[in-house]
């Protein structure tokens, strides 16, 4: 789903720009209402895992492979103001560092992948819950749904902008039955990674996972006419934070280190619709080619398996890095705040 430079015309991609620096923009404000001491350490974690597992490509099809876009994730486990943070941090470390996705693309890939799968998927997420019994496997369920559902969004508003400002003379039905299409087994793909990932961090600490505070949530109590909360006790914790955060930066560089050597080789879907229906034909070199870490291997380390190695476990760090010290920034700028204090 990574857009390359010159798939979408300037003036479309200046205008993805301009929304996604709003998104940004309002994300930042909103993500201060998320985040406290206990969830900023575990959102550039997020980031960090979002980015390892986007190097393991799936099969889905013949020819075609599919890989986590994290948008749901993301939004579920932070808070949806904070993953479309997580997210765009990710996307801005692979466009820079690896040459992954075009840098004049970066609005688009911020808008699709980013905005719209974490609106998407965490209003699909919202909706589910309120109709789902308050328990940790409704939360698990409504994961699978929202992820699920948030990747073929994505194609969709993928071929939308192509309608807009696509460069070449492609059918916008054949576009849009191909995007749809395999973006709809790749959304299998993402429900599963993203409600094992939920489950699991619910069920050791279901009090730093953002989709899961209504279970939280406390009877109410009518006191002289007047609902108030019941006092409830603490959250039972299977491990402490600073486990969980190890715990997970391992996987992440376990995965992105190692797991990732073996994933598909084939083209993810949407290079394999831009190759079939000849949507590349005018794609640019990226301005970042030359980048030591480009296509995620290291140059001149002249082994397959140790370049992408290393290159996985540069990027995981360097993205939990950067989205540590966003969180942490915005973590500070709400302290002291009158919502805070009181």
């Amino acid at each position: 789903m990574h857009v390359p430079d010159g798939f979408i015309d300037a003036p479309t991609s200046a205008v993805t720009a301009v929304v996604a620096a709003g998104a940004l923009a309002v994300s930042l404000r909103g993500a201060r209402r998320e985040l406290d001491e206990r969830t900023a350490p575990l959102a550039g974690l997020v980031a960090a895992f979002i980015f390892a597992v986007q190097m393991l490509n799936f099969p889905v099809a013949a020819g075609t492979s599919g890989h986590l876009l994290g948008g749901a994730l993301a939004a579920i486990l932070v808070g949806p103001y904070t993953g479309v943070l997580c997210v765009s941090v990710v996307l801005l470390m692979q466009g820079i560092l690896f040459a992954d996705g075009g840098l004049t693309a970066l609005g688009v890939n911020i808008t699709d992948m980013a905005i719209v799968t974490t609106v998407v998927a965490y209003a699909v997420f919202r909706g589910l819950l309120k109709v789902l019994p308050r328990t940790r496997r409704s939360v698990t369920a409504a994961s699978f749904v929202a992820a699920l559902l948030s990747v073929p969004a994505a194609a969709v508003a993928f071929t939308l902008l192509y309608a807009v400002g696509g460069t070449t003379d492609v059918s916008l039905g054949k576009v849009a039955t191909a995007m749809v299409g395999v973006h709809v087994l790749i959304g299998v793909g993402e429900a599963v990674i993203t409600a094992l990932t939920v489950g699991a961090v619910v069920a050791v600490r279901p009090d730093l996972v953002h989709g899961a505070r209504e279970l939280r949530q406390g009877l109410k109590l009518r006191v002289n006419g007047v609902l108030v909360d019941a006092p409830t006790a603490p959250v039972a914790a299977r491990t402490s934070r600073r486990a969980l955060w190890v715990t997970g930066l391992v996987t992440s560089l376990v995965l992105a280190g190692f797991v990732s050597f073996y994933a598909s080789a084939d083209p993810d879907g949407l290079e394999k619709v831009a190759h079939d229906k000849g949507i590349d034909t005018k794609v640019e070199e990226h301005a970042s080619a030359d980048s030591p870490l480009a296509d995620y291997g290291v140059r001149d380390v002249s082994d397959a398996r140790l370049s992408g190695g290393l290159a996985g476990v540069i990027g995981v760090g360097t993205t939990v890095v950067a989205g540590s010290a966003v969180f942490w920034a915005v973590r500070r700028r709400r302290t002291g705040t009158p919502s805070e204090a009181h």
